[in-house]
């Protein structure tokens, strides 16, 4: 029998393991997770989640007692305090200085820089005067964001010195402290989902992406049209990649831009991707993502020799109403899929309620809003709140074709 340690996670990818001989201690926050995943676990334990020391705190006694084989996290905020757990307690995995290197997107781009990879031209700026003097010196479009960012929130491009400064003040305002600006990498964005295991690294899934004009993905489809020309190219940038990090064990999460220059990193992460990809990639190429998180690591599965060819498409695009109160949702009579909704009063406990039911389904659907409740602007991923559509396909096309029809057919009135 294996034992792991599952840190965070909404929820924690740990459906099925007690079946596969695996027992999972969760370390979550009380309050912050829906406790019917309580049945997929040997215990749960309460600590903060980005704090390794508490984390500590509550593992070491357990493994003192029991040994863990891992100790392991899919959720961004838990990458560096899991990795203190992991060098404090010998295992292998995920370190804190390799998650440090990958939430630090200065620090990402230094690696880069020193192993002579993916040149993009950026500076850790400390005041709206630095910011505005690294836009003139590019004399071109930039980006400042936070150096340690997630989910799309706080980009800020600029063409003119004045916009730099004018964008490192309202970061500083919502509070960021640490501002990183970059050259603007025109062309679209891509990803890679790639899994390691002993240094070894295979990419997946490679998808793509629609967003809206502060850069929100609001719907995701594999494989990657535009990726297949530059796979070859892709792919070796993302071993070169996790190398340069130092990854050598878990999934990974790479994206980048497609510029007239070649692709070019935007950022990676020592995770599963979110918005459901892990169950696009299980659809569009046959490799269960979710699985091999548990088995991989523990010997139960053997990582694939090489990537493998896509054997179909999928897609999954959010629902994105105009912002406001709910006064109606309008739903086709004729829409014939597997439709849900949230109950009325409720919250959902999860990003995507019943995506593992949905599973064997070609098309599926979930409303998580009802008339009453409000719409926020679409400034974040987190903000794509009011439900979502999967489908599989063909290709990629043919699935996106399907989310879009749902889509027609479910209409948000908002005030």
């Amino acid at each position: 029998m294996f034992r792991i340690a599952v840190v965070g996670g909404r929820p924690a990818p740990i459906a099925g393991a007690k079946e596969l001989g695996i027992d999972v201690v969760l370390v979550h926050e009380e309050g912050a997770y829906d406790p019917a995943i309580g049945v997929h676990c040997e215990r749960i334990v309460h600590a903060p989640i980005t704090d390794g020391p508490a984390i500590l705190d509550v593992l070491k006694p357990l493994h003192d007692e029991r040994p863990f084989d891992r100790v392991i996290t899919t959720t961004e905020f838990a990458g560096e305090s899991t990795g203190f757990v992991v060098d404090a307690l010998g295992l292998p995995g995920v370190t804190e200085a390799t998650a440090r290197a990958l939430k630090d997107k200065a620090l990402t781009r230094e690696l880069l820089d020193k192993h002579d990879l993916s040149p993009v031209r950026y500076r850790t700026v400390r005041s709206a005067e630095e910011a505005a003097a690294f836009a003139a010196e590019l004399a071109d479009r930039i980006v400042l964001k936070p150096a340690d960012g997630v989910a799309s929130l706080h980009i800020h491009p600029a063409g003119t010195p004045e916009e730099a400064a004018a964008a490192f003040e309202r970061l500083a305002a919502d509070g960021v402290t640490s501002v990183i600006a970059e050259e603007f990498l025109e062309g679209p964005v891509v990803s890679v989902d790639s899994f390691s295991f002993e240094g070894r690294h295979v990419p997946i899934g490679y998808s793509e992406y629609r967003m809206n004009d502060r850069f929100v993905e609001w719907e995701v489809s594999t494989p990657s049209r535009y990726a297949t020309p530059h796979l070859t190219e892709l792919r070796e940038l993302t071993v070169r990649l996790l190398d340069a990090v130092g990854l050598t064990e878990g999934p990974s999460h790479s994206e980048f831009v497609l510029t007239p220059k070649g692709p070019r990193v935007l950022e990676s992460h020592a995770r599963l991707a979110g918005s459901g990809a892990p169950e696009l990639v299980r659809r569009a190429f046959g490799c269960d993502l979710n699985r091999w998180f548990l088995t991989v690591p523990l010997g139960i599965d053997t990582l694939p020799a090489t990537s493998p060819d896509p054997i179909g498409g999928a897609a999954v695009r959010f629902f994105t109403p105009e912002p406001g109160t709910i006064e109606a949702i309008e739903v086709d009579p004729a829409l014939d899929i597997e439709l849900r909704r949230q109950p009325e009063g409720e919250t959902p406990q999860v990003f995507l309620p019943h995506l593992d039911e949905f599973a064997p389904l070609e098309v599926a659907a979930f409303i998580a809003k009802n008339p009453g409740e409000s719409v926020p602007p679409l400034n974040t991923v987190m903000d794509c709140v009011s439900g979502y559509v999967i489908a599989s396909g063909t290709d990629a096309d043919d699935a996106v074709a399907k989310c879009d029809a749902v889509n027609e057919r479910i209409r948000f009135r908002t005030v």
